[in-house]
């Protein structure tokens, strides 16, 4: 069984790593791009908000990090829509460039610590208490950012965003400017990515340049697992149904992990339990459909031998 704590802290992570999925959601399914600026940019905002935190300006460092990660969106939107590259090589030209970024942000080193500052999450436990600081201020900010989302994407110019991952072609003949809601878009999810890299550093009290190696991977997983979770109450998908699907499977995504370090696997193994977690979400609704293929092809079976018995008699 999983212990109090591990359950309490895999409920914290996963509420601030929501936003991540977030910024997933919002480039991956409404715009339908496979954006891998994201390993970059959940770096990028984990190194503003402590350089920030580290000259005294720890809540200014969230905004800072808000403009930067929006700054990376809009840097693979560039090289997509006016560079004309594709959109896989542009997150990946991006995410590169970021690297170098991310250093020269942390003056050059790997790990920038900020054990001695005073954090968002210490300077909000003087209103909540130290015991739920982190919970009731990442769900504060987790709430505020779906929201947003919500109201921007059912706002005419959100429209036109969702329209462009339907139909670009239709939203190109119809006088939209779909280079201006791919930008959009793309600063949009990267600007919640970075607030989430942002409180994962104020959470953990240092930034790391390797910090965001396989987040794409770890978001995907957690939308799908959310979709599916969500999916099981919701037939009908939308902006709403999105929003909440980020933020279960975010959570439910950490629960798996507490529960498979509670087990004793490696660390090493979580990259492997990550991969097959992806493996078996994306092929979920094959599986479901062979599995229904399958009962109807025993029922047809059935019924044809009780027929022949009929016959026979």
């Amino acid at each position: 069984m999983m212990s109090l704590y591990s359950f309490l802290s895999a409920i914290e992570l996963g509420l601030i790593y929501s936003l991540m999925v977030l910024g997933l959601f919002l480039s991956y399914r409404v715009l339908n791009i496979p954006d891998l600026t994201v390993d970059g940019s959940f770096t990028l905002g984990a190194a503003v908000a402590v350089v920030m935190t580290l000259s005294g300006h720890p809540i200014l460092g969230l905004f800072a990090a808000i403009l930067a990660g929006a700054a990376a969106g809009f840097l693979t939107a560039f090289l997509q829509t006016k560079m004309k590259i594709q959109p896989i090589l542009a997150g990946i030209i991006t995410m590169t460039a970021l690297y170098s970024i991310n250093l020269m942000v942390m003056d050059d080193k790997a790990n920038v610590p900020i054990t001695q500052q005073e954090s968002i999450y210490t300077a909000f436990g003087s209103l909540v208490g130290k015991q739920a600081q982190g919970m009731v201020l990442s769900l504060l900010i987790l709430i505020l950012a779906g929201a947003a989302m919500v109201l921007f994407l059912k706002t005419p110019f959100g429209l036109s965003v969702r329209a462009t991952g339907d139909n670009e072609s239709m939203v190109r003949s119809s006088s939209i400017n779909a280079d201006l809601t791919k930008t959009a878009g793309l600063m949009g999810a990267n600007a919640c990515v970075a607030l989430s890299g942002a409180m994962i550093a104020h959470y953990n009290c240092y930034a790391e340049v390797r910090m965001g190696i396989g987040m794409v991977v770890i978001g995907l997983a957690s939308f799908i697992i959310g979709e599916i979770a969500v999916g099981i109450f919701v037939k009908r998908k939308g902006v709403l149904s999105g929003v909440v699907a980020a933020a279960v499977g975010s959570i439910l995504y950490r629960l798996i992990i507490a529960q498979a370090l509670e087990l004793n696997f490696s660390s090493s193994s979580l990259k492997l339990i990550t991969a097959i977690i992806v493996a078996l979400a994306m092929s979920y609704p094959a599986i479901c459909d062979s599995i229904a293929l399958f009962r109807k092809k025993s029922q047809a079976k059935s019924g044809k031998e009780k027929m022949g018995g009929n016959l026979s008699c």
